[in-house]
């Protein structure tokens, strides 16, 4: 099962590693869009902690570093998904990649990325 991408599997992988990437890539657009409105909301739960200044500047980092996660996922899975459609030599470990990344995000991306792995990563056989 590994290693065989000669099926309908990766031109199928490759369409929906399309459709994860365009939606990372609005999510993220969307974070950055309404990341005034997330300090905002955020800034009004630091009323009465002792150093609002050291957890706001938390929270922004945070927040660059999910939008900044949420562009790369969405890029790589693109390239991932136009190596898969194309059947190119480098649409495994860019698959693979991509499943990695996917990870991380609740429902489609565990379901995506932990698919991706089980097709593409090698599995070792019994030598009979």
């Amino acid at each position: 099962m590994a290693n065989n991408t000669s099926d309908g599997r990766a031109g199928w992988l490759g369409v929906l590693w399309a459709v994860y990437g365009v939606s990372r890539l609005i999510i993220a657009l969307v974070l950055a869009l309404f990341s005034g409105t997330a300090t905002l909301m955020f800034g009004a739960l630091l009323s009465r902690v002792p150093n609002p200044f050291a957890l706001m500047a938390d929270f922004h980092l945070l927040y660059v570093c999910i939008i900044v996660w949420n562009i790369l996922s969405g890029i790589v899975a693109l390239v991932a998904a136009a190596g898969l459609m194309g059947r190119t030599g480098s649409a495994r470990k860019l698959a693979i990649l991509a499943g990695f990344l996917a990870l991380p995000v609740p429902f489609f991306g565990i379901m995506l990325g932990v698919y991706t792995l089980i097709v593409f990563l090698p599995s070792e056989r019994p030598r009979a």
